[in-house]
């Protein structure tokens, strides 16, 4: 494995390991101890990978694994935009190999669908340290050689796809150079503008139904679009916008 010429030049760094129990709780356990962050942390396998919510991420051998540890990339507020940077760049990387095929498409706020199957997620953890900065990790985890057969949704690999090559080696440096561009686009949050607008531009499901699973209710609607922090814009059947902060996703409900 190693870093996208870019990423390198940018100052980025890169720990690889053959197995870990998760490169986010490795990323996060080097924030505590102070590393000064651009490192990127890979593993072959994972045996306590994760998702959102907790949620277990089979980490077979084969696919990529990497977790990015920024220090100080934005005031913490700002912080949650991290999310749209990551996906896009994930896209892009993506579209390199898939040679823009439209199949591709950002799921709100981050996961990679191919022809509406899970090709990847991303999870972001922070914390903030004693000096008062404030420190993230993105956590990617993309399916390259293999997918889960028995999630509640479908799911996709580069492999089952077709994709060629379909190997991590490939998608990470693209991965890495895409993610340093992201984040100087993104400029500190000071230009989220344009990555919205990138964004829009790989999302899927817009103008058509949706149903968004949160802690206290579920809501359905139409997806129309995001605003200008990215929160999602669900309109409900009596024409009212809302303003969804998180949730779980599922396009095609009414």
């Amino acid at each position: 494995m190693k870093l996208g010429e870019k990423a390198l030049a940018a100052g980025y760094r890169l720990q690889q390991f053959a197995a870990l129990g998760s490169t986010n709780d490795e990323a996060m356990s080097r924030l505590a101890l102070g590393d000064p962050g651009r490192l990127w942390i890979v593993a072959d396998e994972q045996s306590r990978g994760r998702g959102r919510f907790g949620r277990q991420w089979r980490s077979p051998p084969g696919n990529l694994y990497a977790s990015l540890l920024l220090v100080d990339p934005a005031p913490p507020p700002l912080s949650s935009q991290l999310s749209f940077v990551a996906g896009v760049a994930l896209a892009g990387a993506l579209q390199k190999i898939l040679g823009g095929d439209a199949r591709l498409k950002l799921k709100w706020p981050n996961d990679a669908l191919y022809d509406g199957a899970k090709l990847s997620g991303l999870l972001l953890d922070g914390a903030c340290l004693a000096n008062g900065l404030f420190g993230c990790v993105i956590g990617f985890g993309v399916n390259c050689q293999s997918s889960p057969g028995d999630a509640p949704y479908p799911t996709a690999s580069l492999k089952s796809i077709g994709a060629a090559p379909a190997d991590r080696e490939t998608l990470f440096p693209a991965l890495t150079d895409a993610v340093a561009d992201g984040l100087d686009i993104w400029a500190r949050g000071e230009n989220f503008a344009a990555v919205r607008a990138a964004w829009l531009g790989h999302a899927g499901g817009i103008g058509g139904p949706v149903r968004v699973s949160g802690a206290d209710r579920a809501r359905e609607g139409i997806f129309r679009g995001v605003d200008a922090c990215g929160r999602m814009l669900l309109e409900a059947p009596d024409g009212a916008v809302e303003i969804v902060e998180a949730g779980d996703v599922d396009f095609g409900r009414s």
